[in-house]
């Protein structure tokens, strides 16, 4: 057959005699197979090639493989490493699917494992390893709790937490029960959505939490003596100093979890009865959404647009940590990014890696602070720029000479609203002057969660709860903004509680946002150093749609309910 591949390949027209030559030239220097020198030298796809193989061997040649289609039950007896290794993946009717139809003996380690017949078919090596993924992603593996019953009746030996790293997290099979302890725990998080995995070790347990959609959730309690091997195998993955546990240390986990890349943030700190351990996890997959699905309405999205696309100024955007201001920067910075355009940042963390953007890392310990390397970018000719966080009145004095000077800057604050922001830069030291002139905009956000479709049902809201966001029965009517559910007099929405839910009746976020314009009338009363009130009255009456407002509407929408926006905007109430 591989005296005949390239007499086969000609007489389907898929290469020229003069790419044979150069193919055969380049096999016999390197020794390796016609099929795979061709498509080294990028002659054919390898599609093509397959195509042609599965016509003259007789094979059948699958484009795609749904799931239906594979046999659950073969993947649970080989190992994810020895299929990916192999380009294998079992299917139903005795059937195995191959990217190398001419070389099947890895075959019969399969069959033997197997004990069965197998009938090999074709399809692409990016289909069988996107099968093989999705398959272990969703296959159902010992969770992080029977494991740690197993390892309270196994003992350990000394020096077992620190094995080496996994290839990939879905290979759970035999590992050793700390490694598999770790990586399940990392994969229960990762299908719950979490973004974080708290460990927290006290006198007589170990509890284990995971942070789903902003709140956070007992998954695990558990006897404390397995804790120190726990600590050790993950400071080993992400290259921490096992032996130094007095002092705080911070590190990075890269993994592949069903196809994804993840990246996890891991801070270790020393507490009373041992370390503890915040886990943030990152899906490179999902870096960031586009700016029209992070919740904005229609007529502050417009507003929004605007302004990113100025030639200068100061944006900036409020809220405290976990509020989404970084998504929403990322979301205007990838809306703005184009080739004639120099964007850099300074961020402290780095969230996401942007494409086509400069990014720098914040490190105090060598002097590079915010206000250091706004200072330094500054040099580099940018027309953008964002800078993590204003702080101190160094950095708000540059990022306004630099907005002064011609550049757009992106910046957060923490402040409650919109309004407070300019006190804030007022109370840092900022002159007023120069406030009202560099500043074009600000933006607070929050994050509330969305109503579970799974288990949505209506209800008839009190007079009472209606009166803590200044609703009244009577507002609950009218027509529902297109895309969300249909408004009946007197009713709202909320989640029953399901298992696709975890129980609490949301499932995902969505944002709400409160944007300030700086025009002319709001410009002199920051001259003037009017309080914050009296700026967000004024911005009311021109037409801003306050935080709790715009979380109203997504209630009467039907999205999220009104317990959920009482919680995130509560302190905002409360000051109004």
């Amino acid at each position: 057959m591989m005296q005949n591949l390239g007499e086969i390949l000609l007489q389907s027209k898929l290469i020229t005699e003069e790419e044979l030559k150069k193919a055969l030239a380049l096999q016999k220097k390197t020794n390796q197979r016609l099929d795979r020198v061709l498509l080294e030298l990028k002659f054919l796809t390898q599609k093509e090639l397959l195509k042609v193989l599965s016509e003259k061997l007789h094979i059948p040649f699958l484009d795609y493989l749904p799931d239906e289609e594979i046999d659950s039950e073969a993947l649970s007896q080989i190992p994810i490493s020895f299929l990916k290794r192999s380009k294998f993946l079992p299917l139903k009717g005795e059937r195995i699917a191959t990217c190398d139809p001419l070389d099947l003996s890895p075959l019969d380690d399969v069959r033997h494992l197997l004990d069965r017949t197998l009938k090999p078919v074709i399809s692409s090596e990016e289909e069988i390893l996107r099968g093989i993924e999705r398959s272990y992603g969703t296959r159902k593996t010992e969770s992080a709790s029977q494991i740690i019953r197993e390892l309270e009746e196994t003992e350990l030996r000394s020096g077992e937490a620190v094995v080496e790293k996994a290839e990939d997290l879905l290979d759970l099979a035999s590992k050793p029960p700390i490694i598999k302890f770790v990586d399940s725990l990392i994969l229960e998080a990762l299908k719950k959505r979490a973004s974080d995995i708290h460990i927290e070790p006290f006198k007589k347990e170990l509890r284990i939490r995971y942070r789903v959609d902003g709140v956070l959730y007992d998954t695990l309690r558990n006897g404390h003596s397995h804790q120190p091997a726990i600590i050790s195998r993950i400071k080993v993955m992400a290259g921490l100093n096992i032996a130094e546990r007095r002092l705080p240390q911070d590190g990075r986990i890269s993994i592949k979890m069903a196809g994804k890349d993840i990246d996890i943030r891991v801070s270790v700190v020393p507490i009373s009865f041992g370390e503890r351990v915040v886990m943030r996890l990152l899906d490179k997959s999902s870096m960031f959404f586009k700016l029209g699905n992070l919740g904005f309405s229609e007529e502050n999205l417009e507003k929004f647009l605007k302004l990113i696309k100025s030639s200068h100024g100061i944006l900036l955007n409020t809220g405290p940590t976990g509020s989404g201001k970084t998504t929403t920067l990322y979301s205007a910075l990838d809306r703005i990014n184009t080739p004639d355009k120099n964007i850099i940042t300074v961020e402290d963390p780095i969230e996401y890696q942007l494409e086509g953007i400069g990014q720098i890392q914040v490190k105090p310990k060598i002097g590079l602070t915010f206000a250091s390397g706004l200072r330094s970018i500054v040099r580099q000719d940018p027309d953008i720029m964002m800078v993590g966080e204003i702080r101190d009145f160094e950095t708000a004095e540059i990022a306004i000479h630099a907005a002064l000077t011609g550049h757009l800057v992106f910046s957060t604050l923490h402040t409650n609203d919109a309004a407070g922001a300019i006190t804030r830069l007022l109370n840092m030291g900022v002159e007023p002057y120069l406030a009202s002139s560099s500043v074009i905009g600000i933006i607070a956000q929050r994050l509330v969660r969305l109503i579970c479709p799974q288990c949505k049902e209506s209800y008839t809201p009190t007079p009472e709860s209606l009166a803590e966001v200044r609703l009244k029965p009577s507002d609950l009517k009218g027509s529902a903004p297109e895309g969300t559910l249909p408004r009946r007099e007197g009713v709202l929405w909320r989640g029953k509680s399901c298992s696709a839910c975890l129980n609490t009746g949301y499932w995902g976020r969505t944002g709400i946002f409160e944007l300030l314009l700086i025009d002319d009338e709001i410009r002199d009363m920051i001259t003037n150093k009017r309080e914050a009130n009296l700026i967000k009255q004024k911005a009311v009456s021109k037409g801003m749609t306050t935080l709790q407002q715009a979380g109203v509407e997504k209630v009467l929408s039907g999205i999220t309910t009104l317990e959920e926006i009482l919680r995130v905007t509560q302190e905002v109430i409360a000051f109004t």
